[in-house]
């Protein structure tokens, strides 16, 4: 299989609909960035969040984003299940962030999750960052929308473990849903390792609908 690198990355923004969604979804991939790149800018925003719940996502968010350059960390307080009431608000965020963020990779939502958030926010990156990298993630849930994704990035043991260990320590008040367990955030990595032949045995996957190749 053909492997390709992040190349130049340099600057990363992660758009998560809630708060454990950019960990759920890359947080091994942002763990192995930091880790290959010791000059990468890290822009790392959530959109919904509550008092709790906001505490949290910050706690989450500085662990994974320790070793980083630079990391700019935003929780926003919009409603968890009702961002497309507050769509046009949501948008006007986004378009602060194009003026401020010019960043090489952008990791946001897949766009056929049946969430309704996490679809939000995934139509925004897209109409808001037309000239960057932008990889889906996927978020295991009950609807069973993941997809067949095409970019895969393979991940050791140690990120592994890391990635697990603290979503599960750091979004204590999320122990009382059925599929919040470590087995589910393994599962997937293990499934999506075998599907690209990872080494390690695990893979976080994402959806990469337009790459540029340079001449």
């Amino acid at each position: 299989m053909l492997e390709l690198s992040f190349g130049a990355v340099k600057s990363v923004l992660c758009l998560g609909a809630h708060c454990d969604d950019i960990e759920i979804g890359a947080g091994a991939t942002v763990r192995t960035l930091i880790a290959e790149r010791s000059s990468l800018n890290v822009h790392w925003v959530v959109f919904s969040s509550t008092g709790l719940r906001a505490v949290e996502a910050r706690a989450s968010a500085s662990d994974f984003l320790g070793g980083a350059a630079a990391a700019d960390v935003r929780i926003m307080e919009f409603s968890d299940g009702y961002l497309f009431a507050e769509s046009a608000a949501i948008k006007r965020c986004f378009e602060e962030l194009k003026d401020q963020v010019t960043p090489d990779l952008v990791l946001t939502h897949y766009r056929d999750d049946r969430h309704q958030d996490h679809r939000l926010i995934s139509d925004l990156t897209w109409n808001t960052f037309r000239d960057h990298l932008v990889l889906e993630y996927e978020v295991p849930k009950f609807d069973g929308d993941l997809g067949q994704p095409n970019w895969f990035v393979p991940v050791d043991d140690e990120r592994r473990a890391f990635k697990v260990d603290t979503i599960l320590r750091r979004f204590a008040s999320q122990s009382s849903k059925a599929w919040f367990t470590a087995d589910t955030f393994n599962a997937l990595m293990r499934i999506r390792g075998v599907e690209c032949r990872s080494r390690t045995g695990y893979a976080e996957a994402f959806h990469a609908r337009k790459i540029v190749v340079p001449r």
